[in-house]
C-alpha cells in the first residue's frame, strides 16, 4: 500500500517538506505509519515510552513500512491527584483522542501504532482508533513492579493509605518516608490493578493489541519485543486492510466487559467503555451502564490483585497473563473467540495455546473468588442514572450499610474532617459538586478513600460520590452517581443526618427520605457552580453524563 505523497506532480511540494526530513524516493514510497507516542519525564508510566516507540519503529522498518513518531500529552492520575490538577485528568482523554485524529488526518498516515500508557491516555487513543478507523495497533508501556518494604509487597495504593494511617497517629513520619521510597521502585503504570493496567489489559481483549500488551512489566525486555512484533502487526494490518471497524466491534466491547469483571478491574474502565461506545455509535439499547451488570451477573470474579488482593500485574503475568483469562472464560461460554483480533486471526485462535500456570492468581472457573464480576453498577433514589463500585476490593463487612451522611461539597471539605478525626464508625461520607460539570472534570477520590482506609475505617465507613475514585481505591466506595449534583440530582439535596442505605449485592443504593420529601428538596435546588475559565469552562459547557462515559455532546 503506497501512501498519497508517492507519485505524481501534484504531490511535489509535499515531497520537498519530506526531503527537508531527509527522506529518500524509496522511502516516500512506503506506507507511513503514524507512531503516537505519549513519552514525557513527568509520568513514571511514559519514562521509557521513547524506547518502545524505537522498537515498533525497528519492526516497521522490517516489515517495508516508514515509521514517523509524533506526539500525545498525558496526565499522572497519580501526580494531579488531591490537588486542582486533577480537575484536568478526564477532560485530557478528549484532547488526546481529538489531536490524535488531527495529527493523523493531517499527514495522511497509512496506519498508526499507539504507544500509550496509564490512564485517560490509552481510552483517549482507543476513541481516537474507531473515530479514524485507520488500520492501527496499540501497544502500552507496561506495568512497574511491585515495591517492597519489611517483607511486604507495596503499590501506589500502599503510598496513600501510609499517608491516612499516618494522620491518623497509626506511624511516625520516618515510616512514612520508608514507604515513599519503597512503594513505586520501577517506572510502569502503577503496580495494582489500577486504571492505567486495566485498560492495558482490556484492548487484548479488544483484540486491538498483541497478547501481553496488559501485563509484560515495562523493565522487562519481553516489553521491547513485543512493541517490534506490533510495528509488523501494523504493517500486516495495513497490507490485509485491517481496521478497528473490524476489530473493535460490538462483540469486541462485550467481551472486554467480560474479562473486566473476571479479573476485577477498576471502576473507572466503565467509564471508558461507555465513551468507547459512543464513538462506535452504538445504542443505548444495545451498550448502556446496564450492560455491565447484565455481564457481571454471568461472569465470575477469578483474579483478585493489587489494591483488592495480594496479588500484582506481575504475578499476572507469570500465570499466563490476559491470554489464559480470556480461554477460561471462552471454555465456559462467556467471551466471543470468534472476534477479529488485529492479528488477522480470531481470538480463539491467538488463545488456544494459553493456559494457567498459576491457579493460585487465575483462579478456576468452579473455584472464583465471587460467582459474579468484579464491578456493580447500583440504582436507586440517589442514583436513577447509576453509580459504580468495585465490588471485588470492599470489605464483605460493607456489602450491605445502611448510616447517617457527612455532606461535603468538594474533596478538600471531606479530606480535612477525615484527616483530623471528624469521620466516625458507621458515617457515610458524601463528596459531590466533582461529577464532569461540577468538578468540573470528574476528579478521583483516592485520597479521600485511602485515608478512610489509613485510618483503619475501612470496614465501617462508606464513601459516595459524583466524581470518580482511582483504579487504587478499596473499600466501599460508590462513585460516578448520575444524575451528579451540578445537574440536579438527589445527590444534591442529601442533608447531614439523613440515612443512606446500601446493598451491594442487590445494586441498590437509597436515600431514606419520602418520595415526598425528596421531591420537596428538589423542587426548591439550585445547584452551584464552580468559577473555572480556560479549557475546563468549556469542557463544563459540553461533556455528558457519567453514565453516557462522559464524552461530549455530539453536535
Amino acid at each position: 500500500m503506497k501512501n498519497i505523497f508517492s507519485e505524481g506532480t501534484a504531490m511535489s511540494s509535499q515531497r520537498s517538506l519530506m526531503r527537508a526530513l531527509g527522506w529518500t524516493d524509496d522511502e516516500m514510497k512506503k506506507p507511513i505509519i503514524g507512531i503516537i507516542c505519549a513519552q514525557s519525564e513527568i509520568i513514571p508510566g511514559h519514562m521509557y515510552l521513547d524506547r518502545v516507540a524505537e522498537a515498533v519503529k525497528e519492526g516497521v522498518l522490517a516489515a517495508g513500512g516508514k515509521p514517523v513518531v509524533v506526539p500525545s500529552i498525558g496526565v499522572c492520575d497519580g501526580i494531579a491527584m488531591g490537588h486542582a490538577g486533577m480537575r484536568y485528568s478526564l477532560p485530557s482523554r478528549e484532547v488526546i483522542a481529538d489531536s490524535a485524529e488531527i495529527l493523523a488526518r493531517a499527514h495522511a498516515f497509512s496506519g498508526i501504532v499507539f504507544v500509550g500508557n496509564c490512564d485517560k491516555i490509552v481510552p483517549g487513543m482507543l476513541m481516537a482508533a474507531v473515530r479514524l478507523d485507520l488500520p492501527c495497533a496499540f501497544v502500552s508501556g507496561g506495568p512497574m513492579l511491585a515495591g517492597r518494604m519489611h517483607g511486604e509487597r507495596l503499590s501506589l495504593s500502599s503510598m496513600f493509605e501510609a499517608v491516612g494511617a499516618y494522620n491518623a497517629g497509626r506511624i511516625d513520619e520516618r515510616e512514612l518516608h520508608e514507604y515513599e521510597c519503597s512503594a513505586c521502585p520501577t517506572c510502569g503504570s502503577c503496580s495494582g490493578m489500577f486504571t492505567a493496567n486495566s485498560l492495558n489489559c482490556l484492548t487484548e481483549a479488544l483484540g486491538i493489541a498483541l497478547p501481553g500488551n496488559g501485563t509484560i512489566p515495562m523493565v522487562h525486555s519481553r516489553r521491547l519485543m513485543l512493541a517490534k512484533e506490533t510495528g509488523k502487526a501494523v504493517m500486516n494490518a495495513v497490507e490485509k486492510d485491517i481496521r478497528p471497524s473490524a476489530v473493535i466491534t460490538p462483540a469486541a466491547i462485550k467481551n472486554a466487559v467480560a474479562v473486566d469483571n473476571a479479573i476485577g478491574a477498576s471502576s473507572n474502565s466503565v467509564l471508558h467503555l461507555l465513551a468507547l461506545a459512543s464513538e462506535m455509535g452504538m445504542a443505548p439499547e444495545d451498550f448502556s451502564i446496564d450492560t455491565f451488570n447484565e455481564v457481571s451477573a454471568k461472569v465470575p470474579h477469578i483474579c483478585k490483585l493489587a489494591p483488592a488482593g495480594e496479588h500484582y500485574i506481575e504475578d499476572l503475568n507469570e500465570a499466563g497473563g490476559i491470554s489464559a483469562v480470556i480461554r477460561q472464560l471462552e471454555g465456559a461460554g462467556l467471551f466471543d473467540g470468534a472476534a477479529m483480533t488485529v492479528s488477522g486471526v480470531t481470538q480463539h485462535e491467538r488463545v488456544k495455546n494459553a493456559r494457567v500456570l498459576d491457579d493460585a492468581i487465575i483462579r478456576p472457573m468452579d473455584r472464583p473468588y465471587s460467582p459474579t464480576g468484579g464491578l456493580a453498577v447500583l440504582k436507586g433514589n440517589l442514583a436513577a442514572e447509576g453509580a459504580v463500585v468495585k465490588k471485588s476490593a470492599v470489605d464483605p463487612a460493607m456489602l450491605r450499610h445502611s448510616g447517617p451522611a457527612r455532606v461535603f461539597d468538594s474533596e478538600e471539605a471531606a479530606m480535612e474532617a477525615i484527616s483530623t478525626g471528624k469521620i466516625v464508625k458507621g458515617d457515610v461520607v458524601i463528596i459531590r459538586y466533582e461529577g464532569p460539570k461540577g468538578g468540573p472534570g470528574m476528579r478521583e477520590m483516592l485520597s479521600p478513600t485511602s485515608a478512610i482506609v489509613g485510618a483503619g475505617l475501612g470496614a465501617d465507613v462508606a464513601l459516595i460520590t459524583d466524581g470518580r475514585f482511582s483504579g487504587a481505591t478499596r473499600g466501599a466506595a460508590i462513585g460516578h452517581v448520575c444524575p451528579e449534583a451540578a445537574a440536579g440530582g438527589p445527590i444534591g439535596v442529601v442533608q447531614d443526618g439523613d440515612i443512606i442505605d446500601i446493598d451491594i449485592e442487590k445494586g441498590r443504593i437509597d436515600l431514606r427520605v419520602s418520595e415526598e420529601e425528596l421531591a420537596a428538596r428538589l423542587a426548591n435546588f439550585t445547584p452551584k457552580e464552580k468559577p473555572v475559565d480556560g479549557y475546563l469552562k468549556r469542557y463544563r459547557a459540553q461533556v455528558t453524563s457519567a453514565s453516557r462515559g462522559a464524552v461530549f455532546t455530539k453536535f
